[in-house]
């Protein structure tokens, strides 16, 4: 299964194993809790979707990778006691608690959270002193003489033996006592999480293009050549800081990620041309809403290649701008929540003491580990809002001042007519003002609003270059795509509308319905042409297409050719 799949299987059974009865005891014991083995190639977010379970669950996530562990650190170190058995005296050898045991006792102290997932990467590539206590871990759920706290679902991950030499094959007694799960790389599934963070716009567009490239392990005379998603997405984050910093990334830079080299050459070409399409056709002043003649007929004349380029620069300055929005929008929602508390309260509190209260939730949240990137720096515009509001620190001084791009809080703006909040701190009732704090959030408000229009009149810009570039076409139906498989595009068209995606989403769907009952009624008619007996049962299919704020449902009956039984189909 993709690794979207396997994260939905590891929740649901780390959700069952910790769902409790009436009484408080867990539903399924903690002997039938078998652990789970994730098994399948390296880089493909395989330890990376612990994080995502842990924090949506709500539960802690201790975290090892048991080839680094000698036998003593996993399961302590020997000492000496004495013991009367019967009427003698005997030294005994006990042992030191697990370093990873006292981890997980230590994790639930830190966060205050009692259940949690105890995650042992590279299970299957232990040295040979440590595999019988990996067994005796997965079949007893104890290291040493330790056992694994009550409440800590145990996972585990290992590669298959094409892609380490070092792999130990598991017997079947305690094969028979894990839960197994084959992953496999899946490029349609990671563009959906690329998307999400922000991956650059000419990696997902070259793999598009390219999707026999996004995971690749080969075996040359010269060693394993590979790209995987991991490379994929740490070169993402380089390219992205280099165009900042004003660096080239060439091929070299590339196969330092990529270390595949034929990948590698190949990409670099290609990022370079997508440099120069971005600069040959403007793109900056296509989102304006400004072309000209001479470009439209240039693009009309290039290559098929060089149009999904295109298609792909201007869907990334969107996602870009989608994924500015959707932030500012999370900011403003915490924002209010705290502005409700203060309005309640307002004689009493202060600006200040609202700074101190979110400083305080930023720390509480991240003690305990639940916190994501995203929502932790939507929590500091927050305490950055205060800060200013109430004076305690410069604009140049804030956190928000720190924040670039997306990240960055308009908390330094002032109602209209008012004093900065510098300024009004000098008043010593300043700082009790609800009043001032809020129409400084309803700046920070209306400001948000206009920035959605030009985003709104961007998109807009977009969609009427693509129709006089393109029309109907196929680059129309990739932009189209490219869009619906991007998360803040959905979620920004749906929060705003745009005439233009309706119609086009609209034919697009209907298009694949059709292809896919043409496909259906060919698939049938073969079938009969072949003489084999069926029995016709209706079927009924659901189309949704939702136009403005209306939703549309249609009913298309269509039959659908049920095999009879085997004997029928052998005697025709």
């Amino acid at each position: 299964m993709n690794i979207k799949r396997a994260k939905q299987e590891i929740r649901d059974s780390i959700e069952a194993y910790l769902s409790k009865d009436e009484f408080g005891e867990y539903r399924i014991p903690a002997i039938r809790q078998r652990p789970i083995l994730l098994m399948g190639p390296p880089g493909i977010g395989k330890t990376q979707i612990m994080e995502q379970i842990a924090r949506e669950c709500g539960i802690a996530l201790v975290s090892y990778t048991i080839t680094h562990h000698t036998r003593q650190s996993a399961v302590g170190l020997p000492f000496i006691v004495k013991k009367n058995y019967g009427e003698e005296e005997f030294s005994v050898t006990e042992y030191t608690m697990s370093e990873i045991i006292s981890s997980v006792y230590e994790k639930m102290e830190k966060t205050g959270l009692k259940e949690g997932i105890l995650f042992i990467d590279e299970i299957n590539c232990v040295s040979e002193t440590l595999a019988p206590m990996m067994l005796q871990f997965l079949q007893g759920k104890t290291f040493g003489n330790q056992k694994v706290p009550e409440g800590w679902v145990i996972v585990t991950a290992g590669n298959p033996p094409e892609y380490n030499k070092s792999v130990r094959e598991f017997d079947v007694v305690t094969l028979d006592r894990i839960k197994k799960i084959d992953v496999e790389a899946d490029f349609d599934v990671w563009k959906e999480y690329a998307y999400q963070q922000g991956i650059h716009p000419a990696v997902i567009s070259y793999l598009e293009l390219r999707r026999k490239n996004f995971y690749r392990v080969e075996n040359t005379v010269d060693g394993k050549i590979f790209a995987t998603a991991r490379g994929w997405e740490d070169l993402s984050r380089l390219i992205q800081v280099y165009e900042i910093l004003g660096k080239t990334v060439d091929r070299e830079v590339v196969s330092q990620y990529i270390q595949h080299r034929m990948i590698a050459k190949d990409f670099a070409g290609y990022l370079a041309l997508y440099y120069k399409y971005r600069t040959d056709y403007k793109v900056e002043d296509i989102l304006k809403g400004k072309w000209d003649p001479i470009t439209l007929g240039k693009i009309r004349t290039a290559s098929l290649d060089e149009h999904l380029s295109i298609v792909s620069l201007l869907n990334g300055k969107l996602s870009e701008l989608f994924t500015e929005c959707y932030l500012t929008d999370a900011y403003l929602t915490k924002l209010y929540d705290y502005m409700v508390y203060f309005r309640e309260d307002q004689d009493s509190l202060t600006a200040k003491n609202l700074m101190e209260k979110a400083e305080a939730d930023l720390e509480k949240d991240k003690k305990s580990e639940l916190l994501t990137k995203q929502q932790e720096r939507i929590q500091k515009r927050v305490v950055s809002f205060f800060e200013n509001a109430s004076g305690s620190k410069s604009t140049s001084g804030s956190i928000g001042s720190k924040l670039t791009g997306s990240d960055k809080t308009r908390s330094g703006s002032y109602p209209a007519g008012g004093r900065s909040a510098a300024a009004e701190s000098k008043d010593p009732s300043s700082n009790r003002n609800y009043e001032f704090v809020k129409a400084l959030f309803e700046s920070e408000t209306e400001a948000y609003e206009n920035r959605t229009d030009e985003i709104s009149l961007t998109l807009q810009n977009v969609f009427d270059f693509m129709e006089a570039a393109f029309g109907d076409s196929q680059e129309m139906v990739v932009f189209i795509t490219e869009l619906n498989a991007n998360y803040y595009s959905l979620w920004f068209i749906r929060e705003n509308g745009s005439d233009q995606y309706y119609r086009h989403n609209k034919g697009l769907l209907f298009d694949d319905r059709q292809k896919m009952l043409l496909g259906q009624m060919e698939e049938v008619e073969n079938i009969l042409n072949n003489g084999i007996k069926y029995y016709v049962l209706p079927i009924y299919y659901l189309l949704l297409i939702k136009l403005g704020n209306y939703r549309i449902i249609f009913t298309i009956k269509v039959r659908k050719i049920e095999r009879a039984n085997s004997q029928n189909a052998q005697t025709g």
